[in-house]
């Protein structure tokens, strides 16, 4: 039996390149892994703490590393795990089956490629795409008149947070969060195919 691997992705903030690279699961829980860019300016690096995992990963819209501790299963175990800047919230690296990590590393080029467009014209708004977050806005406006908002905890009062790249719903009983990027036109095309939205709720 092929022992498990997992993709690993990011954007070298420096040269501007994609690096997506396969380790398996047992050198990911194993020990320090580091994942340099081929042009040596950036790197992704895995720190091992038990049960638990501590990432360092290059942020483009930032230059910086961005750090995030996350538990092993989700780090071997989830289709997608994705550690995103707080700034921008976009992301920063991702983690798991091939498909779903080239996937989404192909929606990031494009919402970076819009980044540096904008950049040229010395035009970035406040949002990365202003036309996408307002018809996303609007989605989730007509998905919420239907009552297609929920969480799974069972509250159907949730609030807002818009973002640069992204809109959060908000639980309000227990505080749990879905993000929904909103930066591209895919983003917003995989939004239109939902007829319902549900928050994931926090365990007790």
């Amino acid at each position: 039996m092929p022992e498990e691997t997992r993709t690993i992705g990011y954007i070298c903030p420096v040269c501007g390149n994609a690096v997506i690279a396969q380790r398996t699961a047992f050198q990911l829980a194993a020990g320090d892994i580091t994942l340099p860019c081929p042009c040596g300016k950036s790197e992704l690096s895995f720190h091992q703490l038990g049960d638990r995992c501590e990432v360092a990963a290059p942020c483009l819209f930032c230059a910086k590393d961005h750090w995030a501790v996350c538990g092993n299963d989700a780090l071997l175990q989830q289709k997608l795990l994705a550690l995103s800047c707080p700034a921008s919230r976009l992301g920063c690296c991702y983690v798991g089956e091939e498909g779903q990590v080239f996937r989404a590393m192909e929606k990031l080029e494009q919402a970076v490629d819009k980044l540096r467009m904008d950049d040229q014209t010395e035009s970035r708004g406040a949002f990365l795409d202003e036309v996408v977050m307002g018809e996303a806005l609007a989605e989730l406006k007509d998905i919420a008149a239907r009552g297609g908002v929920t969480c799974a905890c069972g509250s159907r009062d949730y609030g807002v947070k818009v973002g640069y790249s992204s809109v959060d719903l908000v639980c309000a009983r227990c505080g749990a969060a879905l993000r929904l990027p909103a930066a591209t036109p895919d983003d917003l095309a995989d939004l239109c195919a939902r007829d319902a939205l549900t928050i994931p709720g926090k365990k007790d």
